[in-house]
This record gives C-alpha cells, structure tokens and sequence, in this order.
C-alpha cells in the first residue's frame, strides 16, 4: 500500500526540496484542545519559514497519509483521546480495519522513510522506561531507529524515562546519539541530564553530511538529533524530578501500563506544574521543528 501525499509534500519530493516529517500523537494524545491545534498550526508554520514543507503522517479511515489538510489537522486536534495511538506494530490492524490513527515516533519514522522524507520533528523521543529490568517496558521507537533511515530531531528522551539506558539501547542498535551544540544529553523539559553524548555537531550543514555518509556507506537505520530546550523554556532536572516522581507512582497505584503510560504522566505532570511542562513542550517542538527545517534543507542541497 503507497502512502497518499498531499499535494505540496509529493511537488516538494519530486523535485528533491526539503520536507519534514511530524507525529500526529503529539497532537491527538500529547497536548490537550485547543493548545495542541495551535501548536500543531505554528510548528507547520516556522517549517514553511524556514523553506521546508510539512509533512503530518497520519492514518485516515485507514489509508497511510503524509500531510494533513487545515480540516484533517483540526480533527486529530479535536477527536484527539478518540483515536487510536499507533505504533508500527498496530499499522497493518489499524488500515485493515479502516480506522484513524495517530501515528507515534516508531511509526512516524517507519511511514516517513517510506514515503522517502528523511528528517523528522518531533518533541521528546521514547525509550527504556524506569523499573524496565523488571517490567520489560522498552518503547518501540528504539527499535525503530535500527530500521527507518530517518534522522529524528528530538529534545532528547522523554524526562519520565531512564535516560541512562535508553542511550545504553540505542549504542547496542548502533543507533548515532548527535549533540546539537552540546555534549550533554538533554532531558526533555531540562537542557541537560548530566549523561554525555557521544558525538556533537554544530552546524545543520555538518548534520546533513553525517546523514548522507551513514547512508551511503549502507549502515541502515536513523540518527538521534538532540537539540535542547530552549534556556528561557528550560525546567532545571532539580525542580521537574520530584514531579515525576510523584507522577510514577500516581501511574502505579492506578494500574497504568504500556503505551497509555506516556499521555497520563504528561497529563499528570501538565496538571502539577500548573500548565508550566506544557508551556516547555511547545517551546521545545517549535524549536525542534526549526532545526528540523533547517537540516532538511541542507540536506535536500
């Protein structure tokens, strides 16, 4: 099955121009309405600002899509808890079925390299949970990165993770972990986690470069870009753990498990922070989504 392209995401591919995959997740299940319309409406913006299109991947009535219209973007915002969260194991149950479906980064990134985009935004990227030693609770979007040969923009792994490990997995998968002027992993809502990365690069020239040498010597699967919070945006890891903290085991008590684990921790962490994490979120999308553009840009030269 071909994945329908909208009209500017199939002219900007054929004729080699830049384009930027995005999660529709983050828009149903990630943010309530009306914030995530908005920021899914502003995050398009400062793409087309920076010369590049987007592309919103996506599942309608069970066809693959890449690029929503104003209406299909207003919907996901709107029907966002209705609609089911779709990782690449669910593709084929959620298009047999001819259902909608919210598209995570492992799925994101499989439907982007099939439609042949190569750089995707997206906010914070998933990995090894805490406690995984025992409960084996390890994101598929680790995975994916040793499959989909996408270069994935990120602020870093989700702050509700164990970051330690989820950079020990992406070593094993042979997955590269890119600082973007910085050597520290950063956290989410925090610009740094205190783990080191191992590899920095500081212009999106020098990104696109490493993009195309992975490729072209035929090593398979994407690149972790980890581009920190913005300073003013910033929740220092001092202030944000004890929330976390106390939203894991809130996450516990109720029997919460799997893939609805992320949304009520984010939900849960919006509402003790007073809305401050959700603030941080968009402000770190945006400013994914710019560097995003960017890097697609120099890589469509």
């Amino acid at each position: 099955m071909k994945i329908k392209l909208s009209a500017d995401v199939k002219s900007a591919l054929k004729k080699g121009k830049p384009v930027v995959a995005l999660e529709s997740t983050i828009i149903a299940h990630g943010m309530p309405y009306p914030q995530n319309l908005e920021m899914a409406q502003r995050v398009e913006s400062i793409i087309k600002s920076q010369g590049a299109i987007p592309a919103t991947i996506a599942i309608i009535k069970g066809q693959l899509r890449a690029g929503l219209s104003p209406k299909e973007l207003e919907a996901f915002a709107k029907n966002g808890p209705a609609i089911t969260k779709v990782s690449t194991r669910d593709i084929p149950f959620v298009v047999a079925r001819k259902m909608d479906g919210a598209t995570t980064v492992a799925s994101t990134m499989r439907l982007a390299a099939m439609a042949g985009i190569a750089v995707f935004a997206t906010g914070g990227m998933g990995g090894v949970h805490r406690g995984a030693q025992d409960t084996f609770d390890i994101s598929a979007d680790l995975g994916e990165f040793a499959q989909s040969n996408v270069a994935v923009v990120t602020a870093g792994a989700k702050a509700i993770l164990d970051l330690a490990l989820t950079l020990e997995m992406l070593e094993t998968l042979g997955v590269p972990v890119v600082g973007y002027r910085t050597d520290d992993f950063p956290a989410f809502y925090s610009r740094s986690s205190a783990h080191k990365i191992p590899m920095r690069l500081d212009t999106p020239k020098a990104i696109a470069t490493m993009m195309k040498a992975k490729w072209k010597l035929g090593l398979k699967g994407g690149l972790v870009i980890a581009n920190p919070i913005p300073e003013a945006s910033e929740i220092p890891a001092s202030e944000i753990e004890p929330v976390i903290k106390r939203a894991l085991v809130e996450a516990e008590q109720q029997g919460i498990k799997g893939k609805d684990t992320t949304p009520f921790l984010l939900k849960a962490i919006v509402q003790a922070t007073d809305g401050r994490s959700l603030k941080a979120n968009i402000a770190l999308v945006e400013n994914n989504a710019r560097l995003a553009a960017q890097i697609a840009e120099a890589y469509s030269q």
